[in-house]
């Protein structure tokens, strides 16, 4: 009578090409989706900044100009809505007949940097990326 044990559980092989898989996987899935997560951010910014766009639209319809602060607009949050960027409003000129909104990120952006837009709707970006692909299409 031949006495064969039964083994259960995993082999080293299996356990290390396990472990070879997932490591795989984790190197193509981390920076997608830390780019996923900076383009949700980015989305925050330029919300604020179409916001601000628009409150400095109503302030010059009331208004013989543009406003040159934030606070002239009676924003005293210069936060994004989400707060992952601090907005700020420059006017152009003294007579304040242009100005520039931007949004500079509170988190690494290397790819787009500081987002803005001014009266004319011309938006621009600091960073390495083209406007269109950090504005969207």
């Amino acid at each position: 009578m031949c006495f064969l044990k039964q083994s259960s559980g995993f082999t080293l092989i299996e356990l290390m090409t396990a472990v070879a898989v997932i490591g795989i996987l984790s190197a193509i899935a981390y920076p997608s989706y830390t780019e996923y997560a900076k383009r949700a951010k980015r989305a925050d910014g330029k919300a604020g900044l179409l916001s601000l766009q628009l409150t400095q639209e109503k302030y010059r319809a009331n208004h013989t100009s543009y406003a040159a602060a934030l606070s002239d607009l009676g924003i005293t949050d210069s936060d994004s809505p989400d707060k992952h960027y601090t907005l700020a409003v420059t006017a152009a000129d003294s007579t304040a007949t242009t100005y520039t909104v931007t949004a500079t990120p509170k988190f690494t952006d290397a790819n787009c940097g500081t987002l803005g837009i001014n009266q004319a709707g011309v938006k621009t970006v600091t960073g390495s990326e083209s406007v269109s692909n950090c504005w969207g299409k």
